[in-house]
């Protein structure tokens, strides 16, 4: 070795000074970061959530120091519990912000949703301002934000057991009809017969809406609720049934073959190798199951049901309570994302097998 190879492996193997690969694999990974957590790895805050603290304690002075516009009846209540617990909110999430790194749990939980807190309080803020400060919304058609917590506070008996009647009545026809088209879906996909016979007829009924069977199911039905049940079973069996038939029919035949030769029995090969094949399949039918579903469950307790968040829309509609119909409204929606986040985190617990494999 030559002198100046061993000035220059000297100088490479000094410990002040790494290789370039090494120096590549100790950097630290903030350019791979997202913005929010750059921002916690240099400076220890964060931005994005000093930005939104920012944005609802302006939407509470806004709630709290402009006064409302009264159009032709008293001036709306629990304005001041609003403003004050919005403030709350910014005063918390200005902690979360101040705190960065050592928020722990709450501040990782709260930075993925760093540009919802924003959005929220900007949408709130002229929600707010069309409504109760301008009236440019005109009453009592338009509410503003702090009607919610007045209906809350004087109508939450009827709105609880409505909630609970419309749960109620979605749980027996959603179970029901989900029984009925995973059965009907794989004894379609395995049976040539039945693939022969029923496939054709669910082709041609299944797309029919569920709601315009409206008027024959409480004919035929002994009670309103029977028809109700029926109807949203209806509605959940046909995509259940078909997207089951489609997974069980599209299992490879390798599998089977490989099952039988180890002398797997018929039952084993459908409880065994076919329905978990077609679990994935059966899951995104039962999604949009759950979608359907709840719309011909509203529509139902609309026509007949005599109680139901359904029921609870008309009734407001017709005294003319527009705040109690948005608190419907929000109830409703709050309820169907609640569903399909337990949906999802079934799915989650039976196809872990599948993390690997599919994007999830």
């Amino acid at each position: 070795m030559t002198t100046a190879d061993q000035v220059l492996g000297h100088r490479l193997e000094r410990p002040g000074v790494p290789p370039a690969r090494a120096v590549a694999a100790t950097a630290p990974r903030t350019a791979a970061l997202p913005a929010s957590l750059q921002d916690v790895a240099v400076t220890g805050l964060w931005r994005t959530g000093l930005v939104a603290a920012v944005a609802w304690l302006a939407l509470g002075a806004l709630t709290l120091y402009w006064p409302n516009k009264e159009v032709g009846f008293s001036d709306w209540a629990f304005t001041t519990e609003l403003g004050v617990a919005v403030l709350v909110v910014g005063v918390l999430l200005l902690v979360v912000a101040v705190l960065g790194a050592n928020a722990g749990r709450v501040g990782r939980t709260l930075r993925p949703a760093g540009q919802w807190l924003i959005a929220a309080p900007l949408l709130l803020a002229l929600w707010e301002t069309l409504t109760a400060k301008l009236g440019a919304l005109p009453p009592p058609f338009f509410a503003p934000p702090q009607s919610l917590i007045d209906v809350a506070y004087e109508d939450w008996a009827r709105l609880g057991l409505s909630t609970a009647h419309s749960l109620r009545l979605l749980a027996h026809g959603f179970v029901l009809g989900a029984l009925v088209g995973f059965g009907t879906g794989v004894w379609i996909g395995w049976s040539r017969v039945a693939g022969y016979w029923v496939h054709p007829v669910l082709r041609f009924l299944g797309p029919v809406p569920a709601s315009a069977l409206l008027p024959l199911a409480f004919f035929f039905a002994p009670s309103s609720y029977a028809a109700a049940v029926f109807l949203v079973g209806l509605a959940t069996f046909f995509p259940v049934a078909v997207l089951t038939w489609s997974g069980v029919a599209s299992v490879h035949k390798s599998y089977y073959d490989v099952a039988r030769t180890l002398g797997a029995s018929e039952w084993f090969l459908v409880l065994r190798v076919a329905v978990p094949a077609a679990l994935p399949q059966v899951f995104v039918g039962l999604f949009m199951g759950l979608g359907a579903s709840f719309s011909v469950l509203v529509t139902a307790e609309m026509m007949g049901v005599k109680a139901g968040l359904g029921w609870y829309l008309q009734w407001a509609q017709g005294w003319a309570a527009y705040a109690n119909m948005y608190a419907a409204l929000l109830v409703m929606a709050v309820l169907c994302s609640g569903l399909i986040t337990l949906l999802f985190t079934v799915r989650d617990r039976a196809l872990s097998w599948q993390k690997g494999t599919v994007k999830w």
